[in-house]
């Protein structure tokens, strides 16, 4: 996933609000519903101000306590899961 696009935006099916720590999506097409942790909160939110992928990568690196490889793997394996819900789509 890491070398398709490298800036996404939310779904125009997708509602998102914080809870505490937590982001909460609504998939408006199926009623599911999505929470984000903190850390994949924060990738939603960074994505969301349209920041490319390697910002994303950079201001993680620098928000937590994470390894580059770990950085890298939890971002491809969110947008991956995202991406193939509906909830996240490539910025064209």
């Amino acid at each position: 996933m890491s070398s398709a696009s490298s800036r996404f935006r939310a779904s125009p099916d997708t509602v998102s609000t914080r809870a505490g720590d937590e982001i909460v999506l609504v998939d408006l097409k199926t009623d599911r519903i999505y929470s984000l942790n903190r850390t994949a909160a924060r990738v939603w939110e960074l994505f969301s101000t349209d920041c490319d992928r390697e910002e994303v990568r950079r201001r993680l690196l620098e928000e937590f306590d994470v390894g580059p490889s770990e950085v890298e793997s939890a971002i491809d394996e969110l947008v991956q899961s995202l991406v193939s819900n509906g909830l996240l789509l490539p910025r064209t």
